[in-house]
C-alpha cells in the first residue's frame, strides 16, 4: 500500500490544480446529488423485537388514530385564566391552524371535559397534535412553529414538545470555535500560518463532502437529526489529527532538503499508510454499531464513519496537492520561534526526560497511573442509562419551556406518559373482542400502582379487539422511578390484572421504547466491546510482532475509556460541574453513549498507539536497548501526539455549546478520553509499564511470527529503498524511486 501511496503522492505534488480540481467537481457534485435526492434528519427509534415496538406496530395496524406520531402543544396566559374567552378563542384559533398543518390527523380540544387537559388552576392548557408520519419531519415543525406564534404575538405563550420540532431549533457556531482553537494549536505545533492552515483546509474540505453524503443517505433512510452533529465533531477532529500526522512527516522531509514534491510523496507513502490503518480501524469500529440490533444506532455509526473515511481519503488524496503546492513555502508566515526545529538529542526535550525518569522508577508510576484510572473509573459502576427528556433542553427552546409549562401545571409525569395496549388474541384467524370487564379489572389494577398519577379513560377501536389506556406516571419520563413503574407493570401488575383473559397487555408508547432502547444496548455492549478488543489485540499483534504490547494496549484502552465513562456519569448523572456547561439537573447517560464512544476512541487510541509504538519499536530494532528506545521513540512524537490531542479536545469541547445534551455528553466524553489517553495513559502508563516488561514487550512466538502477516504502517520499506543515498546527494533519489515503482 505504501508504495502506491508514494506514486499517488508524488503525481498529486506535481501536479495539484488537477487533484485540487478534481476535488471541487466531486464536491458539487455530492452537493447537487443531496439537493436533488437528499432528505432531512428523522428521528425514528424503532427496536424491533421489543414489547414498546410490538405494542407500537399494533397501533398502527389496528388503532390508526392511537398510532403514528403524536406531540403536544403547551399554552399558557401570563396574565390571567387560559379558560377566559378571550384566551381560549386564541387557543382554537391555534389550534385550527395547527390541524390544517402539512400530515397533520388530529388536534385533540383541550376544553373537552373528557380529556383533562387544562390544568386544576386553570393556568395551562395542553392539546396532543397526531401525525399521519413518524416521526413528524422539518415541514412539519416549521408549520407548527409558524402557528403557535401566532398565538405569542396574541400574548400567550404557546409552546411545542420536542416531537414536534425535532431538528428545527438547533444552535450553530460549535464547528467555528473549534476549528478556531484548532487554527491556534497549530500554529504553536508548526509556528507558521501556512503549515497550520492546511490541515484545516483539508478537514473542512472533507467535513463538507462528508455532511453532503449523509444527507443523500437521509433520502433512502432514516437518519437521526443527532447524526450529522456528531458526525461533524468526529470528522473535523479526525480530519485535522490525520493531516496534522501527514504535514508534520513533510515538514521532516523538507527539513531534511529534500524536494517539496519528494517529500509529500514520502509523507504520504509513511504516514498515510498509518492513516489509513487508523481510518480505516475507526470506520470498521464505528460501522460495527449494527451490532446494537437498533435501526438509528446503526445508521449514527454508519453516518460518522463516512465522514471519517472522506477525512481518510482527503488527507491522503488532497493533502498532498496542498502540500505540492505550498512547496517551500509551507514555512513562511512564520510565528514565534521555529516549532519544527529539530533536536539532536531526544533526551533534551521535557517528554524525553520525562520518560527517562519514569522508566527509571517504573512501579512507582505504574500504581500510580493505575490508581488514577481506576479512581476516574470508579463512577461507572453507577452508570444508569436512559434517554433524556425534553426538561434537559436550553431553556431558549421550545421544548424545554412547553415541559415546564407541562411539570407545572399537571406535574412531571404528563410529560412522559405510558400507553398500555390490550390485544384480544387471535383464535381461529379473527381476533376476539376485548371483554369490557378485562379493561375495567387492568385499569383499576394500573392505577392502584404506585407512582401511577392517573389513567385516561379507555379508548377501544371499531372493532373491540384493541383497547388503550393512556397512564400518566408521578415522575418525570427520565426518573429511575418510571424505569421501575414500567417494569412493575410488565412484570407484575398486567399479567395479574388479566389473568386467564384472552388478552395480551403491553406497555408501549415513547417512554417505555427509551426503556428498551436503554435495556437492548446495555444488553449488547459487553459483545460489541469484546468484538472490538478482539479485533485491536489482533491487529497491533499483526502490526507489532508481539504478544504483550497488544495485551497492554488493550488493557490501557479498556482503562482511559472507563475514566471516560466515569467523568460523564460524575458530571451528569452526579451533577458534578454540570451547572458549568448548561445542565442543571441530573440526568441519566444515553445508552447509545457508551457504545458510540467505544468504537471512536477505539480508533484514535489505535492511532496514537501506532504513531507512538511503530517509533518505539523502530528504536528497539536498531539498538536493542528497551528502555532508550521508549525513551527516544516518546521524545520523537510527544510534541506531535500533544497537538492532536490538544485538537481533538477544543474540537470536541467546542460542541459543549449546543442545545442538545446528548450532544454535550459526547462533547465531555471525548474530551476526557483524549485527555486521560494523551497523559495520563501515554505519557506515564506506557513508559512505566514498558519498562517493566523490558525486553519481553517483543516477544513472538516463532510459529506465530511465521503464521502471521506482514504489515508495514509507516511506510520504512519505501523510505529505506528510496533513501538509500539521502540527504548526501538529492539527485540520486530518482534512481531509487525507479526502483520503487518497479
Amino acid at each position: 500500500m505504501s508504495k502506491y501511496l508514494y506514486r499517488f503522492g508524488r503525481a498529486a505534488a506535481a501536479r495539484p490544480w488537477r487533484v485540487i480540481g478534481a476535488w471541487l467537481i466531486v464536491a458539487l457534485a455530492v452537493f447537487a446529488l443531496n439537493g436533488a435526492i437528499g432528505g432531512p434528519t428523522r428521528d425514528d427509534f424503532r427496536v424491533p423485537g421489543t414489547e414498546a415496538q410490538r405494542g407500537i406496530d399494533l397501533l398502527d395496524e389496528r388503532f390508526p388514530s392511537e398510532g403514528g406520531a403524536s406531540g403536544r402543544v403547551v399554552f399558557a396566559d401570563p396574565d390571567g385564566d387560559i379558560t377566559d374567552d378571550a384566551a381560549r378563542a386564541t387557543v382554537e384559533a391555534t389550534l385550527a391552524e395547527l390541524a390544517a398543518g402539512p400530515n397533520v390527523v388530529a388536534v385533540s380540544d383541550p376544553f373537552d371535559p373528557s380529556n383533562a387537559a387544562v390544568s386544576p388552576d386553570g393556568d395551562v392548557a395542553l392539546a396532543t397534535i397526531r401525525y399521519r408520519i413518524d416521526p413528524p419531519g422539518e415541514e412539519e415543525g416549521l408549520a407548527a412553529l409558524e402557528a403557535v406564534d401566532d398565538a405569542r404575538q396574541a400574548g400567550l405563550e404557546a409552546e411545542l414538545s420536542r416531537s414536534v420540532v425535532q431538528g428545527v431549533e438547533e444552535v450553530e457556531g460549535s464547528e467555528a470555535i473549534g476549528l478556531g482553537v484548532a487554527l491556534l494549536v497549530l500554529l504553536v505545533a508548526f509556528g507558521s500560518v501556512i503549515a497550520a492552515g492546511i490541515p484545516i483546509a483539508s478537514a473542512v474540505f472533507g467535513i463538507m463532502i462528508g455532511l453532503g453524503l449523509i444527507g443523500v443517505a437521509a433520502g433512502f433512510a432514516d437518519v437521526p437529526s443527532i447524526s450529522p452533529m456528531l458526525a461533524t465533531m468526529i470528522g473535523i477532529g479526525v480530519g485535522i489529527d490525520y493531516a496534522l500526522f501527514v504535514v508534520t512527516r513533510h515538514r521532516g522531509f523538507l527539513h531534511r532538503g529534500i524536494d517539496p514534491v519528494e517529500a509529500a510523496a514520502l509523507a504520504n507513502a509513511t504516514s498515510g499508510t498509518a492513516v489509513l490503518f487508523a481510518g480505516t480501524t475507526v470506520v470498521v469500529a464505528i460501522a460495527g454499531l449494527w451490532i446494537a440490533g437498533i435501526p438509528s444506532v446503526a445508521a449514527m455509526g454508519f453516518t460518522s464513519a463516512i465522514a471519517v473515511a472522506v477525512a481518510m481519503v482527503a488527507a491522503v488524496t488532497l493533502l498532498p496537492a496542498l502540500l505540492g503546492l505550498a512547496g517551500h513555502r509551507i514555512d513562511r508566515w512564520k510565528i514565534g520561534r521555529r516549532a519544527h526545529a529539530e533536536l539532536t538529542e531526544s533526551g533534551a526535550t521535557v517528554s524525553g526526560r520525562s520518560a527517562d525518569h519514569v522508566g527509571r522508577h517504573p512501579w512507582r508510576y505504574a500504581i500510580g497511573s493505575f490508581v488514577v484510572l481506576a479512581a476516574l473509573s470508579a463512577p461507572v459502576l453507577a452508570m444508569r442509562t436512559g434517554m433524556a427528556d425534553d426538561g434537559n433542553g436550553a431553556g431558549s427552546t421550545t421544548y424545554r419551556r412547553a415541559y415546564d409549562l407541562v411539570a407545572d401545571g399537571f406535574g412531571p409525569g404528563f410529560n412522559g406518559p405510558l400507553t398500555v395496549v390490550l390485544d384480544g388474541t387471535v383464535e381461529g384467524g379473527t381476533a376476539s373482542v376485548v371483554d369490557p370487564d378485562v379493561t375495567a379489572r387492568v385499569a383499576d389494577a394500573v392505577a392502584a400502582t404506585p407512582n401511577v398519577a392517573a389513567v385516561a379513560p379507555p379508548v377501544v377501536n371499531d372493532a373491540g379487539d384493541t383497547v388503550v389506556l393512556t397512564v400518566v406516571p408521578v415522575t418525570a419520563p427520565q426518573d429511575e422511578a418510571t424505569a421501575r413503574l414500567v417494569a412493575d407493570l410488565r412484570d407484575d401488575v398486567l399479567p395479574a390484572a388479566v389473568g386467564a383473559a384472552p388478552v395480551d397487555a403491553v406497555v408501549t408508547g415513547q417512554t417505555a421504547g427509551y426503556i428498551d432502547i436503554s435495556e437492548r444496548l446495555g444488553s449488547r455492549l459487553p459483545l460489541f466491546i469484546l468484538a472490538v478488543v478482539g479485533v485491536s489485540f489482533l491487529l497491533l499483534m499483526v502490526v507489532f510482532r508481539s504478544v504483550l504490547v497488544p495485551f497492554k494496549a488493550a488493557v490501557m484502552n479498556l482503562l482511559s475509556i472507563g475514566a471516560a465513562y466515569g467523568v460523564v456519569v460524575a458530571v451528569f448523572q452526579w451533577g458534578w460541574g454540570a451547572s458549568l456547561i448548561g445542565v442543571h439537573q441530573t440526568v441519566p447517560i444515553t445508552p447509545f453513549l457508551p457504545m458510540i464512544m467505544f468504537a471512536i476512541l477505539f480508533g484514535l487510541s489505535m492511532d496514537y498507539e501506532v504513531f507512538l509504538l511503530s517509533r518505539v519499536r523502530e528504536e528497539w530494532v536498531r539498538t536493542g536497548d528497551s528502555h532508550r528506545s521508549v525513551v527516544d521513540g516518546l521524545a520523537a512524537t510527544a510534541r506531535v501526539i500533544t497537538s492532536a490531542a490538544l485538537i481533538m479536545i477544543s474540537v470536541f469541547a467546542a460542541f459543549l455549546l449546543a442545545s442538545d445534551v446528548e450532544i454535550k455528553m459526547f462533547a465531555v466524553g471525548l474530551s476526557a478520553a483524549i485527555a486521560i489517553d494523551a497523559s495520563i495513559v501515554r505519557m506515564v502508563f506506557v513508559p512505566s509499564s514498558m519498562a517493566l516488561m523490558g525486553d519481553a514487550n517483543w516477544w513472538l512466538p516463532r510459529w506465530l511470527d511465521r503464521v502471521l502477516p506482514r504489515i508495514d504502517v509507516e511506510g520504512a520499506a519505501v523510505v529505506e529503498a528510496i533513501e538509500v543515498a539521502v540527504p548526501d546527494d538529492i539527485s540520486e533519489i530518482e534512481p531509487e524511486r525507479e526502483l520503487v515503482a518497479r
